[in-house]
């Protein structure tokens, strides 16, 4: 798959034309800029081609490219340490506490966080998700000396906070910034540089705790952590403003310019009332996370802490797969975008029945009061449980891309796109909290898994009609735009002439 745009023609900024819109603070009321490309400025060092040849740092490839070295060193250290069970410790109840926390801020805030890109811009609520990380693997490290519980459940809230922003501008990104033709393999992208941190993270304790034979990693595997992720939130403050990104093809990305908070908000709800449809998308986003508890806890805690550190490490590397797998089948050319998206729900059906149905061998025979010997991976028993534990990996991957291209696939625009995230980022996040409040009330593995698995199939089953009724081939400028006031017929009309003009161009 190549992430060049060869199939795209060029458009020169100035002669393509977008919308931008204004909230002044005082009224809610917005306006249309003039159409003069005053955002560009082609002496502007971001605008320039590398070499002459790469895309300059303005491309919503650019972009996408480092959002995803964000990811690859906050959240991707965090997955690292999450997979290898318990955060690191050799019980999962501190962990669990802390993941409870965590997802019920990320849930209360993460609604709410398109709100908060839209007002403070990509670059600095990547920012401040960033710093959440760092505190909270340094409240493992503070507890392994201190004995702190305090500070890691306060850590937990912190990151459900700040990982809310983050989120929601990495989201936002995802949604807005790539060509219709490109989102799938935008998102395999950004998915397999996020992953790659998972992985690389995962090499840290591996090698660190290799003849380590307990349940806890080092010290050395928290400081490695630390430091990473600290230098993740300061890549994020060289991120450009939305106003200064173009797509590979020329055009602008539909903004919200200086918006006030109550605008965002009041935008917010008009949005869930005019597009009372999208609530078909909530089970799933409520579901996309449910499984991580089951996987990084319940499931993850049987083996010896090398062998949870290697098993990390494999299942990040199939998420890269994954993300790679539906890259390919959601950009497919030869097919109708609507095709495409069903063809991606049939497969995506199908593998949650074929690997959570294969995984019911491994939970029938485990409680909770059972007393096994941890499972090291120079053991011959390893090896199924192994291959379960990757193609997680490998579905997780598949369910999030999926979930990613449906609402871009529902809106190109930056600001609609911010609040889609929001919702997702907070429905997701509260099904995580009420997974993680289950596990550290012991129910059994059975029911766990068995509520994990009817989620995951039933949410498909409800988002299904969405397939049908809204995707559609392409995503008309009117679609985007018809809900902000304050825009003139002419230059929808404009903008749809440069469409048709790109269109004919491209055939």
């Amino acid at each position: 798959m190549s992430i060049t745009e060869e199939n795209e023609t060029k458009t020169p900024p100035g002669t393509n034309v977008d919308l931008v819109t204004s909230s002044a603070s005082s009224h809610d009321s917005t306006r249309e800029e003039e159409n003069n490309d005053s955002d560009y400025d082609p002496a502007k060092w971001y605008n320039k081609k590398p070499f002459g040849k790469l895309f300059p740092f303005s491309s919503g490839l650019s972009q996408i490219l480092m959002v995803s070295f964000v990811c690859f060193l906050c959240p991707g250290m965090f997955n690292a340490l999450s997979g290898m069970g318990g955060a690191g410790l050799s019980s999962a109840t501190l962990s669990n506490k802390a993941n409870i926390a965590l997802y019920s801020c990320f849930a209360t805030v993460g609604f709410f966080s398109g709100t908060i890109v839209n007002t403070f811009g990509v670059r600095w609520s990547l920012a401040f998700g960033g710093t959440g990380y760092s505190i909270y693997i340094g409240s493992f490290l503070c507890y392994k000396h201190t004995g702190n519980e305090g500070f890691i459940i306060f850590a937990g809230a912190w990151l459900g906070l700040t990982a809310a922003t983050l989120w929601a501008a990495t989201s936002t990104c995802n949604i807005s910034y790539p060509t219709e033709a490109k989102k799938g393999t935008y998102m395999f992208i950004f998915w397999a540089i996020f992953n790659l941190g998972g992985v690389i993270g995962s090499l840290i304790p591996l090698a660190q705790n290799m003849n380590n034979s307990s349940g806890d990693v080092t010290d050395g595997s928290y400081i490695a952590f630390l430091i990473l992720t600290i230098l993740g939130a300061i890549i994020a403050l060289f991120m450009l403003p939305t106003k200064n990104v173009r797509r590979t093809d020329g055009t602008k990305v539909i903004y919200q310019k200086n918006p006030s908070i109550v605008s965002e908000l009041t935008e917010l709800v008009k949005l869930l009332f005019k597009e009372p449809w999208i609530l078909l998308l909530f089970p799933m986003f409520f579901a996309s996370n449910f499984f991580y508890t089951y996987e990084q806890s319940d499931f993850a805690i049987a083996f010896t802490v090398r062998t949870r550190s290697l098993n990390s490490l494999l299942f990040w590397l199939m998420q890269m797969v994954g993300s790679y797998v539906i890259g390919i089948l959601l950009d497919l050319k030869k097919l109708s975008r609507r095709t495409r998206g069903i063809f991606g729900w049939v497969s995506l059906f199908i593998l949650t029945q074929v690997i959570w149905g294969i995984g019911m061998l491994w939970v029938k025979g485990r409680t909770r009061n059972q007393t096994v010997s941890l499972i090291d991976f120079k053991e011959g028993r390893y090896i199924g449980p192994m291959f379960l534990y990757m193609f997680f990996g490998f579905y997780d991957a598949i369910w999030q891309c999926y979930t990613y291209w449906i609402m871009g696939a529902l809106t190109n625009s930056a600001r609609k796109g911010a609040i889609y995230a929001g919702w997702y980022k907070g429905l997701q996040s509260a099904g995580s909290a009420i997974a993680w409040s289950m596990d550290l009330n012991e129910k059994p593995y059975k029911t766990m898994y068995g509520t994990t698995w009817g989620l995951l199939a039933g949410s498909l089953v409800v988002a299904f009609p969405i397939l049908y009724l809204k995707v559609e081939n392409t995503t008309e400028i009117e679609k985007d735009l018809k809900d902000i006031k304050g825009v003139s017929q002419e230059l929808v009309d404009e903008l749809n002439i440069q469409k048709t003009i790109t269109t004919k161009e491209r055939a």
